[in-house]
């Protein structure tokens, strides 16, 4: 019998000592390059405050801004099994390509015209892009878009002749993006994002034109330094928030479904915002000085000649062959909808 009591306290302690492991919670500690107190900081961090009150406290976000964690290099490796210094991230595509290059699909200079575009074929490829990164030890919970990419130059930009004898900055680590855009004439300068501000403030600085979304140029002030826009869309600001295979497979199902409901409206939200957001802070920032320039006649001809010549180039060296075609099939249909249907 005294056996049998002993038995039973030790059933008890076990289960006892699993209900409190259950309860208690789980950090999510997720890296950004967005600056702190930027709107996708803001909502970052709304969507950590849903998380901890959608699951009565079992999953608490903690949120690291403005590249404070490292590059989005270093970023995805502290996500790495056997690293586990961070468990999530909101990447951008050079980030995102560390994992698989597919994501660069969205990074194609002048392949998008507009967002209803773009989000057309973001919603049709996510299920096999959200696939391939789940192959390689990621979840996706959301897509996210901070901006369309204009440029941003010390001296006025006014030609794609103009643009090829800039110093443009590019992301450090992508060699391969270095690569393509010496093969097609430009002078790509690869730098980490943190040192944009300063080499553009320096009079021979490394860089003399730094691609940025406006509002992005706005919060971290190299507009000041770089004071010329030419006002032409290069391509989307796409990133995505990730989150471990290994994190999310200690997750409940219940709780990953309200986080990823909280996630979605995050989604939402920023696709909503980005548009006015950027306008907003081209109006800004040529209230202290920013000087536009407009791309018309002639020189848009140029631009457009050469995105469809640069576009393809791309394909099966850059982004899988299979993926490009995926992506170009779907913006043309949509193309030739819109089209039908004015």
């Amino acid at each position: 019998m005294h056996g049998s009591r002993m038995l039973s306290a030790v059933a008890i302690g076990c289960a006892m000592a699993s209900l409190t492991l259950a309860a208690a919670p789980l950090t999510v500690k997720l890296a950004t390059f967005a600056p702190a107190n930027s709107t996708w900081h803001k909502a970052l961090m709304e969507m950590g405050a849903a998380w901890g009150r959608l699951t009565e406290g079992r999953i608490k976000l903690t949120v690291y801004p403005g590249g404070t964690q490292g590059s989005e290099a270093v970023t995805v490796k502290l996500m790495r099994p056997g690293v586990g210094q961070l468990q999530a991230a909101l990447l951008m595509l050079p980030g995102l390509s560390e994992i698989d290059s597919a994501v660069d699909v969205f990074g194609i200079p002048f392949f998008f015209e507009s967002d209803e575009e773009l989000w057309h074929v973001v919603d049709k490829l996510s299920p096999v892009l959200a696939q391939r990164l789940e192959s390689k030890g990621f979840h996706v919970l959301n897509w996210g878009h901070g901006g369309w990419v204009q440029l941003f130059s010390k001296r006025r930009i006014a030609t794609l002749n103009d643009l090829k004898q800039a110093k443009l900055f590019t992301t450090e680590g992508n060699d391969r993006m270095v690569q393509w855009y010496k093969a097609n004439g430009f002078q790509p300068v690869a730098l980490s994002a943190n040192d944009i501000p300063a080499q553009l403030k320096i009079r021979t600085g490394m860089i003399d034109t730094a691609p940025s979304p406006p509002y992005g140029a706005l919060v971290l002030q190299f507009f000041r330094d770089a004071p010329y826009m030419l006002d032409i869309r290069v391509a989307p600001l796409l990133g995505a928030t990730v989150i471990t295979t290994e994190a999310w497979n200690k997750i409940a199902d219940s709780d990953r479904a309200k986080m990823h409901d909280a996630a979605r409206a995050m989604e939402q939200r920023l696709r909503a915002d980005v548009t006015t957001l950027d306008a907003s802070s081209i109006v800004e920032m040529q209230k202290r000085g920013l000087t536009v320039t407009k791309v018309e006649g002639a020189a848009l001809a140029d631009f457009r000649s050469a995105a469809e010549k640069l576009a393809p180039t791309m394909r099966g060296s850059m982004v899988p062959s299979d993926i490009y075609d995926l992506a170009l099939r779907e913006r043309n249909a949509f193309r030739q909808a819109r089209g039908a249907s004015r």
